[in-house]
C-alpha cells in the first residue's frame, strides 16, 4: 500500500487496485488534487498487469464534494499544459476516461460539480442509497468546466442532460440510477462487497480482451479531446463574475464547504 496526501492506493493484486480519496472535511477537489491525480493516472497507464481500478472515498458523506471555490485561482491558471495541450484539470478527466484499465466508482455520499465530473470519467458507477450527484454550477453563475456537457448527453440523452445541467439540482441515488447517471444502487451494507467482487471478476479475466473491448466502446462513446479544452475555457470565462458574487457569498454564509451547512442540501439551496 502506498499513499500521497489525498489518494491512497492499495494494490490488492497486480491486476486490481483500490484507490481511496481523502481531502479535508468534505473531500474538496483542489490544485493539489489536480497534480496528484495526474501522477496517479500516469501510474495506472503504466501498470502493465492492471485490469480494474476501484475509486472510493474515506468519507461516507462526501465522495468528492466539488471544486474548492476558495482555491488559489492564480495557481490554477499558472499550471502548465499537459502533453495533450489541455490544462491539467481537463487533461486528467480526458485521460481517466481512456486508461486501459476498467475504472469503477463506488459512490457513497455526495459527488457534485467536479466530483460528478470525476465519476462521469470513470467507466462504471455503483452507488449506495445515500449517494447524491449533481452539477450545480449554473446555480452559481458558472458553466461546468469538466465537460459534463459532453459526457451527460452521450450517457443519458439531451433532455435529461439539460435537466441535470440547467436545473443545477441534486439527483439522489435512485433517480440517478433511473436516468443512467449511475449503473445501479446497492444497499449500504452490500456496496463495498459488491464492488469488490465485481472488480475482482473483471481483474480475473484476460487483460487484452478487457482492454480491447473497452477501447471499442470508448471509440463510439468518449468525447473528443477538444471538448475538454472548450468546456474548461468556458468555465474560466464565466466563473467569478461580479454579478454572482452576492449569490456565492450567501452560500458561504450558510455553510458552503462545511460538512454541516448547505452542502447537505446544495441542490435546493442554490435556487433560493
Amino acid at each position: 500500500m502506498s499513499s500521497s496526501e489525498q489518494f491512497t492506493v492499495q494494490e490488492v493484486t497486480p491486476s486490481y487496485w483500490k484507490v481511496t480519496f481523502s481531502n479535508g472535511d468534505i473531500n474538496l477537489i483542489d490544485p493539489d488534487t489536480i497534480e496528484q491525480l495526474a501522477e496517479l493516472i500516469t501510474r495506472i497507464e503504466q501498470a502493465a498487469d492492471l485490469t480494474a481500478v476501484v475509486f472510493r472515498s474515506a468519507n461516507p458523506d462526501f465522495f468528492m464534494a466539488h471544486w474548492d471555490m476558495l482555491a488559489d485561482r492564480s495557481r490554477v491558471a499558472a499550471m502548465r499544459p499537459a502533453a495533450s495541450g489541455l490544462h491539467p484539470f481537463a487533461d486528467n478527466l480526458y485521460r481517466l476516461g481512456r486508461v486501459p484499465a476498467v475504472t469503477i466508482s463506488e459512490i457513497n455520499g455526495r459527488a457534485r460539480g467536479a466530483g460528478s465530473e470525476f465519476v462521469l470519467a470513470t467507466d462504471i458507477r455503483f452507488a449506495g442509497p445515500g449517494a447524491i450527484l449533481g452539477q450545480f454550477e449554473v446555480g452559481v453563475g458558472s458553466v461546468p468546466g469538466g465537460n459534463p456537457t459532453g459526457r451527460l448527453p452521450r450517457l443519458l440523452g439531451r433532455g435529461r442532460a439539460l435537466e441535470i445541467l440547467l436545473g443545477a439540482d441534486d439527483f439522489p441515488a435512485e433517480l440517478a440510477a433511473a436516468y443512467g447517471y449511475v449503473n445501479r444502487v446497492v444497499p449500504d451494507d452490500e456496496l463495498e462487497q459488491f464492488v469488490d467482487s465485481f472488480a475482482r471478476r473483471i481483474a480475473g479475466f484476460d487483460k487484452v480482451a478487457v482492454r480491447e473491448t473497452k477501447a471499442l466502446v470508448d471509440a463510439v462513446t468518449q468525447p473528443p479531446v477538444g471538448e475538454f479544452g472548450t468546456a474548461l475555457a468556458t468555465f474560466f470565462r464565466t466563473s467569478g463574475r461580479p454579478e454572482n458574487v452576492d449569490r456565492v457569498k450567501r452560500l458561504f454564509a450558510a455553510g458552503l464547504q462545511r460538512p454541516d451547512g448547505v452542502e447537505r442540501d446544495l441542490g435546493r439551496r442554490v435556487a433560493e
